[in-house]
């Protein structure tokens, strides 16, 4: 072998144990060095998770009634390859049309797009979801899009399982509740502020599959099971919700105001009965609105300045320091301060000399200022709107609260707070301070939250009980000012809210009237009317405030109250009467009434519960023909009248017609449409003279027309007494002149 063949000989070696060597080191790398993240990255590939989604807890009323709750839902999908390659474009486009809304050029010309989408090597999509319209759809339009698919023999149209947030009351309470967006981001209200409670956390399920993302037969699954959501108990009583909503309603139709605000509590608990403003939004179609307005509560959101409703806090201070004496007089009309002059609202004309009740009576403003200014000063007066509340946010469980603005620097300001003007207040500040008013003197936490439940349980987690912030004044100044402002509404000579008096029951009330302040300045005819008070006086179960803000009254100040009045009148009465708060007879006491617990009658059959409901003591109203009661009123464990009457729901709402509701009560009437999911419209109060039912599409509606027994009466003895002169009419006697 020559020296080239050795040298040749030696490189091939070489090179090739360099080889050798360095497969070895990349064999121990691979299995070795590189084994573990290897192994991840393999696992990574074939193992796959599938998130499994956590239920949203649900939010009732106080008496479990669903306000809103997750709910079983569909995206629409179509398959342009499939609906191309059978050539029922047009097809497609027809049925889907009408049930997603899609009528018009634009949103023909996007469906058109959607079903003949092409990627860009010419072929068509296998699957396009149809968003907006056809994302997270009800189950009802689903069940027609099948109907459409199999009367049409349709292919290429499919519908994905989805969960969407619903609210079954749809407006009822609105701005209480907030919205869950198709996305789900959450929006406002308790939706907001309980994110952390009502938001579950999604589970998982691990397992192997092959290349094509098949599942292996056998192969290992790990599975971590999702924890739902925690559920809400809301104070919120459905029915007093109503309530508040139909009356604001009236005057927001009626007197087209800016905004329009109510708040309903329970006075010696302050849990908030009902809260609403107008205007508001749908939160089933959030999308749908006019302004941003209708997403803002008003209730907290808003300060403005009150006017003569605050002059209760002044009241209240003067009575407990001993300084309101009601029969010392002053001379009404205007008062000099220093910076200018103060004047009462009718143009500085005044009464005369009046008695200080008197001048609580008129609402006048110079009482006020010779009360608060020049009797209680300064620090005294600062230290009771401190008290109450006001300048302060009040910690209501709801999101974005104001706290208002009490500013006293200079004793022209310290004149005119006394009377609620050049200082801000917001309407939950106002419903705590008449509470405590109310309730003998103690200011509470409002509380809008009853209890935490777990939704899978249905066991209590966290309950809340009523939180005193302090006491305000004492038992006796607050009885004393009840009486004083109870007289505001039953002088019906002179009481400025003698538009809120109610037969049968005792209220006590002020009314307020403030000038709106425009571009820095106050507007001499714009104005934010408002109205507050409790009932009855002797043992106030409701406590309410009713805020317009801009009201159409013709620039007339003196109609302000006509706007409010009214809606407190109708609001409270209906509570009261829902109560079951009896009214006073002639005597002055009330009937007794034997109160019990309703049973639980639900899912039982019909006999069964007609039975229940018999053996304790309670009549009952059959709404349907099945044999099993699916919903029933009142609910389990309300508290009712002996021998009240009860209604029995035994088949789907839709499928039953409106029975006859005529001398029926509100209350009853109120609870059948919500059984039979109707729209139900009032005119009047107490009960029922006549009924109509209209149709808008699918959706019934009830309207009422509504008479007190004493109008009844009224219009009885009226036809009588026409009927008696007609018959006496000489023109229809018939003489004989012979």
């Amino acid at each position: 072998m020559n020296k080239k063949s050795k040298v040749r000989s030696l490189l091939f070696g070489g090179v090739f144990t360099l080889l050798f060597f360095g497969l070895i080191y990349q064999v121990y790398s691979l299995q070795i060095v590189q084994s573990p993240t290897l192994l991840q990255m393999a696992q990574d590939a074939w193992e796959k998770n599938q998130e499994i989604p956590a239920q949203r807890g649900f939010i009732y009323d106080r008496n479990g009634e669903v306000l809103a709750q997750d709910a079983e839902a569909y995206t629409v999908a179509v398959s342009p390859r499939t609906i191309n390659e059978n050539d029922i474009v047009f097809e497609v486009m027809d049925a889907l049309t009408p049930l997603l809304n899609m009528e018009g050029v634009i949103k023909q010309e996007k469906l058109h797009s959607i079903v003949t989408k092409q990627k860009q090597d010419g072929t068509f999509y296998g699957q396009r979801e149809i968003r907006n319209e056809g994302w997270k759809i009800d189950t009802t339009t689903a069940d027609q899009i099948r109907t459409a698919i199999d009367e049409k023999e349709l292919t290429g149209i499919h519908l994905i399982p989805e969960v969407k947030r619903t609210y079954p009351a749809n407006d009822l309470a609105s701005h209480v509740l907030g919205y869950v967006r198709k996305d789900g981001e959450v929006r406002l209200g308790l939706e907001a502020y309980f994110e952390d409670v009502l938001n579950g956390t999604p589970g998982y399920r691990s397992y192997q599959s092959d290349s094509k993302y098949y599942e292996i037969p056998d192969s290992k699954v790990t599975y971590t099971p999702p924890e739902n959501g925690k559920s809400l108990k809301l104070t919120i009583d459905e029915n007093i919700q109503l309530f508040v909503e139909q009356a604001i309603e009236t005057a927001y139709e009626q007197y087209k105001p800016k905004s329009i605000t109510a708040i309903a509590v329970d006075p010696h608990t302050m849990e908030i009965l009902g809260m609403a403003n107008l205007p508001n939004y749908n939160p089933n179609e959030y999308w749908d609105f006019e302004s941003e307005e209708d997403f803002k509560n008003h209730a907290v959101v808003s300060q403005y300045e009150p006017g003569s409703t605050f002059k209760i806090v002044t009241l209240a201070a003067a009575v407990e320091e001993d300084l309101f004496d009601p029969d010392a007089t002053f001379q009404s009309g205007s008062i000099q301060v220093p910076g200018g002059r103060l004047k009462d609202h009718n143009n500085g004309a005044g009464w005369g000399v009046i008695s200080y009740l008197e001048g609580l009576k008129r609402s006048s403003n110079v009482a006020f200022v010779k009360l608060g200014y020049e009797q209680l000063g300064k620090d005294k007066l600062e230290q009771y709107m401190n008290d109450f509340g006001f300048g302060q946010p009040t910690r209501v469980e709801l999101p974005g609260e104001a706290s208002g603005k009490i500013r006293l620097k200079w004793d022209s300001e310290v004149a005119t707070a006394t009377y609620g003007q050049g200082i801000t207040v917001t309407t939950i500040q106002q419903i705590a301070a008449i509470s405590a008013i109310a309730n003998g003197g103690k200011l509470l936490k409002p509380q809008i939250v009853k209890e935490i439940i777990d939704t899978d349980t249905g066991e209590i987690i966290e309950s809340f009980s009523p939180e005193v912030v302090r006491q305000v004044i004492s038992e006796e100044t607050a009885k004393e000012v009840g009486l004083y402002l109870e007289q505001v509404i039953s002088d019906q000579s002179i009481g400025t809210g003698r538009l809120a008096y109610m037969d049968g029951y005792r209220a006590a009330g002020k009314t307020g009237t403030a000038n709106v302040v425009i571009d820095g300045k106050y507007a001499n005819d714009v104005w934010l009317n408002s109205f507050i008070g409790f009932a009855p006086v002797e043992d106030p179960k409701i406590a309410l405030i009713v805020v317009a803000d801009q009201p159409d009254i013709g620039g007339n100040y003196k109609l302000g109250s006509s706007v409010v009045a009214p809606v407190f009148k109708e609001i409270m009465l209906n509570s009261l009467r829902y109560l079951g708060v009896a009214t006073k007879s002639d005597d002055g006491f009330s009937q007794e009434e034997i109160m019990i617990e309703t049973p639980n009658v639900k899912n039982l059959t019909l006999l069964a519960a007609k039975n229940e409901f018999e053996k304790n003591g309670l009549t009952y109203e059959v709404l349907g023909n099945g044999t099993q009661v699916l919903e029933q009123f009142p609910t389990a464990g309300s508290e009712v009248v002996l021998g009240q009457s009860g209604y029995l729901l035994t088949e789907s709402p839709e499928k039953i017609p409106v029975p006859d509701l005529t001398n029926k009560s509100l209350r009853d009437v109120l609870q059948i449409c919500l059984l039979l999911e109707v729209e139900c419209q009032v005119n009047g109060s107490a009960y029922v003279i006549d009924q109509e039912v209209k149709f808008e599409g699918n959706k019934r509606i009830v309207i009422l027309e509504l008479q007190t027994l004493e109008q009844q009466k009224q219009a009885n003895l009226e036809q009588s007494e026409e009927n008696d002169q007609e018959n006496n009419d000489p023109s229809d006697q018939i003489t004989d002149d012979s």
